[in-house]
């Protein structure tokens, strides 16, 4: 009997632990659905109370709530919806407020959600939202626009698609885009063009010409360029190595309704390097067909740039020690190998420095590349051309780099005309370990001046997008065209080391100029640069100041106020090393 009462009791005792141990999931908070079903009901009973949705106070309370099941579960199921949710809440708090702080508020919590979970059912949702506000709320066309071309490049299947491409049609029609005909349609590998139609409204019979198939080349890393007189559509595919018949890795691009110029080689031996031969040919009446012959691949990535219209090829060949990836042939591009981790001991400076080669985060050797130049004169104001401004601080900055230590190599030291996608590709030649982009801006307003640095990136906000716009040499759409290509890009390496560099260099550069001057910070800044894509070092761009303001101009063109920043720039890539030393010592 006492058995029995012992065991009774331990099962009660067992019984009673299990009670406690699952209790506070109910009572205590409840659930994360749970509570995301309480925020959802509420949001919805305050957007139709015509008297409580005119409190401030209101919303808060709901966005608290949404803001408190997103932190119960950050990558829970109910995440995206709580962000999504964060959104609407603050654009409903917009339109009865009017402020723009809220309705900014929603543009980022809509973000969030966009760049946290690309793939969720309702972030077209949140991207359309986004755009909406943008363009009806806070006037941002440019980025509203890209808004929309994402949705319609990337979720075409979505049902926000018809609605999206609606907004395109209606904003190419409009005035601010009426002389941008066409759109970008959903593509994988198949990249469109313009929609082919004249003025009319026909179809257009007139076929692209490839005029010139030009390349860079070297042991790791190969740029090949195709120049053309018109915007094209094109395919393309990588095909793997087929040792039976001695065929090497081979890349062949489709140019659509394009002829074959006389003056194109078809075929051109390519005597060093990755690349070991170029072969052009008009496949049918209608397709030029450009193959790439490589010795070795790792990685590649195709882009085109405007005005002029062109292609642009970057391969990339394997890591030192390691054999080209072979894979299945595809229409994708490759993805990149994770770089090695190695840990070295601490309080070891040898092992230190091995750290930071093998990373490739020494600084011994620096690309100054002055914008512009030759035929390209840059902004001109004041009777100043920038492409002088930029060659002559560059080589002021660059005898300063040397005084501390670096090596320095030059895009240009003369007054000669490079096209954009070259310099990087000399950067990435040379295996430079930084690339510095020397300009100066230029605004409509005289008064707008200062001093900004960039990194490549989409554009965060409309001034970004016109900078972007001016040096590509390209209009604010075509910026826009520009973003959505670069999310499906594999961006720059370097991109973190970039951001750090850029800042160093222009809190150093600002504080160094502001011990006699007084100068506006215009902040460092991301955007899309031609002449930044495909950098393998860290990269920045910067604008010495705006050749539109008469008192910049004029301090523009005195070699004092440009030693000063170039001093300030010099002790900005001096921290950045430190740092990084620092780091690999740790």
């Amino acid at each position: 009997m006492r058995k029995i009462f012992i065991q009774n009791l331990f099962m009660a005792f067992l019984l009673a632990g299990l009670f406690v141990s699952v209790t506070p999931a109910s009572a205590f908070g409840g659930s994360v659905k749970d509570d995301f079903t309480i925020a959802w009901k509420q949001f919805h009973a305050l957007s139709k109370d015509k008297k409580k949705s005119q409190y401030r106070s209101e919303w808060e309370k709901v966005a608290k709530r949404f803001r408190n099941v997103f932190k119960k579960s950050t990558r829970g199921a109910y995440a995206p919806k709580s962000l999504y949710y964060l959104g609407r809440t603050y654009e409903e708090l917009g339109n009865r407020s009017g402020l723009k702080k809220d309705f900014r508020s929603a543009v980022d919590y809509f973000g969030r959600m966009i760049s946290n979970f690309p793939s969720h059912s309702w972030t077209d949702d949140s991207i359309f939202r986004r755009a909406e506000i943008r363009l009806h709320k806070l006037n941002e066309k440019d980025l509203a626009y890209s808004d929309y071309l994402t949705i319609v490049h990337r979720y075409s299947k979505s049902d926000m698609y018809s609605k999206a491409r609606g907004r395109l049609d209606k904003m190419d029609r409009s005035s601010v885009r009426g002389k941008e005909e066409g759109r970008k349609k959903p593509s994988g590998t198949i990249v469109p063009s313009s929609t082919g139609k004249n003025k009319s409204g026909s179809k257009s019979t007139k076929r692209a010409k490839l005029l010139a198939v030009r390349y860079t080349s070297s042991e790791s890393y190969t740029r090949v360029v195709f120049d053309l007189d018109g915007e094209v559509r094109y395919r393309y595919q990588i095909l793997n190595p087929n040792q039976s018949v001695n065929r090497p890795h081979r890349l062949y691009v489709d140019l659509e309704d394009t002829l074959l110029s006389k003056g194109v080689h078809k075929d051109t031996q390519v005597a060093d390097g990755i690349l070991k031969d170029i072969r052009s040919a008009q496949k049918d009446p209608r397709t030029t067909r450009v193959v790439l012959d490589f010795n070795s691949m790792q990685d590649y990535k195709i882009f085109p740039l405007e005005n002029p219209f062109r292609l642009v090829i970057d391969v990339q060949a394997p890591e030192e020690g390691k054999v080209a990836v072979s894979r299945k042939p595809t229409k994708k591009t490759f993805k990149k190998s994770k770089p090695q981790k190695y840990v070295p001991p601490k309080n070891s400076k040898k092992m230190a420095g091995e750290l930071l080669e093998q990373l490739g985060l020494t600084f011994k050797t620096i690309m100054l590349d002055p914008g512009h130049g030759g035929k390209d004169p840059g902004a001109s104001a004041n009777g100043i051309k920038e492409k002088n401004i930029n060659l002559r601080f560059t080589k002021i900055l660059a005898a300063k780099l040397k005084k501390a230590g670096f090596s320095v190599l030059y895009t240009r030291s003369t007054d000669v005309f490079i096209p954009l996608e070259e310099r990087t590709a000399m950067a990435n030649i040379k295996k430079a370990d930084m690339f510095i982009s020397v300009h100066c801006n230029a605004h409509r307003s005289s008064k707008i001046n200062g001093i900004e640095t960039y990194t490549l990136n989409l554009a965060r906000n409309r001034n970004a997008v016109r900078v972007a716009a001016r040096e590509n040499a390209i209009s604010a759409k075509r910026i826009s065209d520009l973003q959505v290509i670069l999310t499906d890009l594999m961006l720059n390496s370097k991109m973190k080391e970039s951001k750090d560099l850029a800042k160093n260099i222009h809190t150093k550069s600002l504080a160094n100029v502001r011990r006699n001057w007084s100068v506006k910070d215009q902040g460092v800044r991301e955007a899309p640069f031609y002449v930044l894509m495909g950098a393998k070092m860290p990269s920045v761009l910067i604008e010495l100041g705006y050749l539109t303001n008469r008192t910049e101009a004029k301090r523009l063109n005195s070699d004092k106020y440009l030693s000063y920043i170039a001093d300030g720039i010099v002790k900005g890539v001096l921290e950045y090393k430190k740092q990084i030393e620092r780091y690999a010592s740790l």
